[in-house]
């Protein structure tokens, strides 16, 4: 075959990352085109380009630089997605949505131009992004920040600054808040309630809120802080200064507090300003042992779990029995399970429940006292992959974007005869595919009688873009066994593969 790469350099022609991904799946859908990708000409994602192949050789690009890339079959065929890529890029606007779309050149214009904003939402590569806050928090602006790829250094800076001027500082690589009912990032269309959330994980927060949401509660906020707000390096500055913004908020009864395991020092910390808050909390540390909690905090080691006792100890999915499912499913391969998880979260959640069933487990995202893929043989353990880990969205999109990440691995494990389950999730809401179900009965389609039981949950909510409900039909319909949370559907796995033993 004679392949083709073809480029496109706009010079200082910024578009954010979420844009950019869903650009560069349009692209790769083109016919003939093997690989394509739209990205800020960063010195990190030229060498991503460079390695993946899609970077002519001689081609020179700065950070503020524009790529088209695209990996085609035939010259015409790279030639008209390249085009299609430019089409969509300079296509005229109408007045209302040039009026829509207006963005300001500079945090200071939108300030001047809307000088009632209180909040700037930072998505820019992240050797930008943290001068960009820096200007937000200068202007007295809380700054919610998308971008990843900034310094320790950077991010503590910048939340000793906003703490010093009592704003909140969300972020780095904060893929998910819910701010007075508007959703930010990566987030679900969600009832308005009494019930916080604070998030160092934005699946987690997700599946947390929508749950309550489908059970016909509601959230006031969900304060997204960052992967590393709990690390020893930053200390918890902004969960810290969530729990005082809610316990300042009258709206909110009841906080729900949702991390990996934080560093001790931070724990304990956190743990004790929670003691002191006049709201009740549930703490939901995934992957940590319970921990001492002061009187007004209860312990959750699951997000379903979590999501319960935020709604006083409602159970969610009650109709929903396992055993009783697991019964009346075929009794296919050896009894192993894996899973492709585009939620990080998820994934976690999905280790703590399958290794407190006893299930020897291994992941490439491993939480405490889990094997870690390709550190040692992993022969006979159940595999559970998070395919938003960078590893796998290094130059492409993140599987909550374009499901096509997890295509090649899926097809794999339908055809491994080890395996009794696949378990899936699909996340929905603002940012994320239009349409996962049905990519994904595409994908096993023509999957043999013998395949394992494909077992899925939806996170999201009726609101969303997607339609829960319409997602779950369309799973149903392609022989999928669809959970109500996430939790369920490992509990489900566990079932299935105890039936096939007995």
């Amino acid at each position: 075959m004679n392949v083709v790469v073809l480029n496109e350099v706009r010079k200082g022609f910024y578009l954010d990352s979420v844009a950019l991904m869903r650009l560069s799946r349009e692209v790769a859908g083109s016919p003939g085109v093997i690989e394509a990708a739209l990205m800020m000409g960063t010195p990190s994602n030229a060498a991503i380009m460079r390695n993946a192949g899609l970077l002519e050789e001689g081609i020179a690009v700065k950070g503020n630089d524009l790529v088209i890339a695209v990996k085609a079959e035939s010259e015409p065929a790279a030639r008209e997605a390249l085009d299609t890529a430019i089409r969509s890029l300079d296509k005229p606007k109408t007045q209302g949505e040039a009026q829509a779309a207006w963005r300001p050149h500079s945090i200071a214009a939108a300030v001047k131009a809307r000088p009632e904003i209180n909040l700037a939402l930072i998505s820019v590569p992240g050797e930008f992004a943290a001068a960009e806050a820096r200007k937000a928090l200068n202007r007295g602006l809380h700054v919610l920040m998308f971008s990843d790829n900034v310094s320790l250094g950077d991010e503590l800076s910048l939340k000793q600054q906003a703490r010093a001027a009592g704003l909140l500082m969300m972020g780095p690589d904060c893929g998910t808040a819910v701010i007075g009912g508007a959703p930010l990032a990566f987030a679900n269309k969600i009832r308005r309630g009494r019930i916080g959330i604070i998030g160092a994980s934005g699946t987690g927060t997700q599946e947390v809120s929508c749950l309550i949401s489908e059970a016909g509660a509601g959230i006031s906020h969900a304060i997204g802080v960052g992967g590393r707000d709990l690390k020893k390096d930053i200390g918890g500055i902004t969960t810290l200064m969530a729990i005082d913004a809610f316990d300042a908020d009258p709206e909110t009864d009841h906080v729900v507090l949702i991390s990996k395991p934080p560093h001790p020092d931070v724990a304990k910390a956190v743990l004790e300003r929670i003691g002191r808050s006049r709201k009740s909390y549930t703490v939901c540390f995934i992957g940590a042992s319970e921990v001492q909690l002061p009187p007004n905090a209860r312990f959750s080691p699951t997000l379903k779990g979590a999501a319960e006792l935020a709604l006083g100890r409602r159970q969610i999915g009650a109709g929903f029995d396992a055993n009783a499912v697991a019964s009346r499913l075929p009794r296919n391969g050896r009894g192993g399970i894996e899973g492709l998880f585009a939620g990080g979260t998820l994934c976690a959640e999905a280790q703590v429940i399958l290794a407190a069933a006893g299930r020897k487990v291994a992941s490439n995202a491993a939480i405490p006292g889990v094997l870690k893929l390709g550190v040692e043989p992993n022969d006979g353990r159940d595999r559970l992959i998070d395919l938003g880990d960078d590893e796998y969205t290094r130059g492409r999109p993140h599987p909550m974007i374009d499901p096509s990440v997890r295509d090649d691995a899926l097809r794999a494990a339908l055809k491994n005869h080890d395996l009794s389950v696949i378990l899936l999730d699909l996340v929905l809401g603002y940012g994320a595919h239009a349409d996962p179900a049905e990519h994904l009965t595409k994908i096993v389609a023509d999957r043999g009688q013998d395949a394992p039981v494909l077992v899925a949950s939806v996170v999201g909510t009726e609101q969303d873009p997607q339609g829960r409900s319409a997602q779950v039909r369309k799973l149903e319909q392609a022989g999928f066994v669809v959970a109500p949370s996430n939790a369920q559907a490992c509990e489900l796995a566990v079932a299935i593969v105890q039936n096939a033993g007995r």
